[in-house]
């Protein structure tokens, strides 16, 4: 099926043991925001928002960055450094480029992906 049937893209990233200096600070988390909207051909709509809340394992940075095809937000968790991670437009993107992008600021120890598309 063609990318023209789809109504969008999916892509989610459950990542374990992270870059703790990464996960934990805040600029570094908006730099990946930002170099991603950059690597995947998107349009940033506004800034990247960042808020760090949540309770015991569950606190840290969430991030979400809109984009003119929808949006990206991810949570990482300050105790564990695990980040959880979606991505989502109704324009193509290279799932390769996300990973590699990902990759690069988290360098995570596990890493699971998965790429779904979405249509009603």
């Amino acid at each position: 099926m063609s990318n023209n049937h789809f109504w969008g893209f999916h892509t989610l990233i459950d990542a374990a043991d992270c870059l703790r200096s990464a996960v934990t600070n805040p600029d570094t988390i908006a730099a990946f925001c930002k170099e991603l909207v950059v690597a995947i051909d998107m349009v940033a709509y506004g800034e990247p928002q960042l808020v760090h809340f949540g309770e015991d394992n569950k606190a840290g940075w969430t991030a979400i960055q809109l984009i003119s095809t929808s949006n990206f937000m991810m949570h990482a968790c300050d105790s564990t450094g695990d980040i959880y991670f979606d991505c989502f437009s109704c324009k193509p993107y290279d799932v390769t480029t996300v990973e590699q992008v990902f990759r690069k600021y988290f360098a995570p120890q596990r890493i699971r992906i998965n790429y779904i598309t979405r249509q009603a």
